[in-house]
């Protein structure tokens, strides 16, 4: 097992956020408009970036919940949503901005799963008890 420190957390973060904005944002540079320009149309290379693509969604989703659990993921959900209603609160940020408001909560999503990546090391460190993932 990996030792844990702020820089690894932070890029497993950084590559779950990047997975996020790559699959679809707000700008309109994502693979979800790079797959509708001209669809129903899918070229060779659409269909490798978005097999990759899934491939990476399907191992950062599933270590996320094998590493914090249904409840885990929920509840870190949970808390990055009141993060954001109280900035909304604040008028900080605005529920009539659609654009603003999605890259939060892909950004939410993002973090959720970075953080997932990153739970076995962390729980490793605050306990000193390692995880081992059970084969099924």
């Amino acid at each position: 097992m990996g030792k844990l420190d702020i820089g690894g957390v932070l890029m497993r973060v950084a590559f779950a956020l990047a997975l996020v904005y790559l699959t679809f944002n707000p700008s309109g540079n994502s693979y979800f408009h790079w797959l509708a320009d001209g669809f129903p149309s899918i070229t060779p290379a659409k269909a490798i970036v978005g097999l990759l693509l899934l491939g990476a969604w399907l191992f950062f989703v599933h270590q996320a919940f094998n590493a914090l659990g249904g409840v885990g993921v929920g509840l870190l959900v949970a808390l990055f949503a009141c993060v954001a209603w109280w900035l909304v609160s604040r008028g900080w940020l605005s529920l009539s901005d659609r654009a603003a408001m999605a890259w939060v909560v892909l950004g939410i999503i993002g973090v959720v799963l970075g953080i997932g990546m990153s739970w076995s090391l962390i729980r490793q460190k605050v306990s000193g008890q390692a995880s081992v993932d059970r084969v099924d």
